[in-house]
């Protein structure tokens, strides 16, 4: 799908309201591999199956709207990353996109290490059986109570925001006899080439410690004097859905920069570099993501460079991929309910799900796709709104699009790559329910995290 301001003969369903022309796809039917999971395809009965099971069948057995995840595409995409960066990196999956006990047992299996932000996260992980020391904890404001039970299962690392943090960790570590290994995290100063609610090296949002005023350096000062601390490294994150490895590259720079004063002032090597996550995956096809293994090579040779500049001995590399990994293996289905065409505007198509489902066409304007899954169709292409059912003229779950001008009531519709913060970011809003998320593999499915029932809602409201 492709927008141009400079329109060669469109039709008037090309036209957008704001001016501009939407060309559509030259076959409505057809599912670009960038966007779906790796095992979705049309049957010859032209229902979408994952996994090897229909839309058809998953809507009659689990209902709508409802999460679906290929399994064997996300162990793949786990197996991808642990394979790029080798034994001689570490890969923490960032369980903010999506966590669940199953989504924890894969990641053991497959290798990988977990980044947790709450004390949520990090009891799913431990109620799964992640090792704790493959666990590293983040946060820009964690309590006394998470640091308490971070430090007492042993995580691998924690992860320093602020100056009140590194005495507080210190303190509660201290007061536990343990010595806790930590990072500091610095804004670099990037500008990420992402939305602004997204990016976070600049020096004005809430995320690090900044570097460019000399706070950073006075925080390693501090960390090293403190008994309960052993600083092992620096962490940098410039924002999220970057397809540009540009900022990496200056990221990397500073924090290696930041390293050599280290050594210079203190005599310490520090062993460890986390440069975050953030890589973008396609929601639509005009996106054009990364490999695993050309990041890894990118990153590798970056800081591999840049140490040898400033004779450091090259430290152990971190990478935290959440979204590129669970992004792209997940769908969300939706039943049509009813259908609005506005004559010379577009046509609106209502759902039984919506923002409460997916928040982030609201939030950060995201952009996706969507596709007629549940039958073929040779009528004529129609731009639409795919919109929720609640209460807001911003619930919008995808903003331009086109569906075949034969959609009815009852089909069945998909919005891929919706595997990442869509079911963590959902809400009950209208007191909608949440809806569930099933894992599909080999010709089975089966629910990992069940739909919210009216008894849920209920337990909750006690008075």
């Amino acid at each position: 799908m492709s927008r141009s301001a400079h329109p060669a003969g469109p039709r008037h369903a090309d036209v957008l309201p704001e001016g501009h022309y939407f060309a559509p796809p030259a076959d409505l039917n057809a599912l670009d591999p960038k966007v779906w999971a790796h095992t979705v395809s049309r049957t010859d009965d032209g229902v979408v199956s994952v996994g090897g099971v229909e839309v058809t069948t998953l809507a009659e057995e689990f209902g709508t709207p409802a999460y679906f995840l290929d399994e064997a595409d996300f162990r793949a995409r786990a197996r991808a990353w642990r394979t790029a960066f080798g034994h001689d990196a570490d890969v923490f999956y960032a369980g903010k996109a999506f966590l669940s006990r199953a989504v924890v047992r894969w990641l053991h299996e497959e290798g990988l290490n977990l980044d947790v932000c709450s004390g949520g996260e990090l009891a799913t992980a431990l109620s799964a059986g992640m090792p704790a020391d493959r666990i590293a904890f983040h946060g820009n404001n964690k309590s006394a109570e998470e640091i308490t039970t971070a430090v007492e299962v042993g995580v691998g690392r924690i992860v320093l925001d602020s100056f009140q943090e590194i005495v507080r960790v210190a303190h509660i570590a201290r007061s536990l006899g343990k010595r806790q290994r930590v990072q500091i995290r610095v804004t670099v100063g990037v500008e990420a080439h992402t939305h602004e609610f997204i990016a976070t090296a600049h020096e004005d949002q809430k995320f690090g410690i900044a570097l460019a005023d000399g706070q950073a350096a006075e925080a390693v000062r501090r960390a090293l004097s403190l008994d309960g601390l052993e600083l092992v490294g620096i962490h940098s994150h410039i924002g999220s859905q970057i397809f540009d490895m540009a900022g990496f590259e200056v990221a990397a720079r500073r924090v290696v920069s930041l390293l050599a004063a280290v050594r210079d002032e203190h005599g310490v090597e520090l062993p460890e570099i986390d440069l975050g996550g953030g890589l973008g995956i396609a929601y639509t096809s005009d996106d054009d993501p990364r490999e695993p293994h050309e990041i890894a090579k990118a990153l590798s040779e970056i800081v591999t460079r840049e140490c040898e500049a400033a004779k450091l001995r090259t430290p152990r590399i971190s990478v935290e991929p959440g979204r590129a990994i669970v992004g792209p293996t997940a769908f969300t289905l939706y039943e049509v309910g009813t259908i609005k065409s506005l004559d010379g505007l577009r046509t609106y198509v209502s759902v039984d799900g919506g923002m409460s489902d997916n928040i982030r066409t609201a939030l950060y304007d995201a952009e996706y796709s969507v596709a007629l899954v549940s039958r073929t169709s040779e009528a004529e292409p129609m731009l639409v709104r795919v919109v929720g059912k609640h209460c807001e003229s911003g619930d919008i779950v995808v903003k331009d699009a086109f569906l075949p001008s034969d959609l009815a009531p009852g089909d069945l519709i998909a919005v891929p790559a919706t595997g990442a913060y869509c079911r963590s970011m959902a809400s009950n809003y209208n007191h909608a329910l949440r809806p569930p998320v099933v894992a599909v593999s080999e010709g089975a499915a089966r629910v990992i995290v069940r739909r919210e029932t009216e008894e849920d809602l209920l337990r909750l409201d006690v008075g």
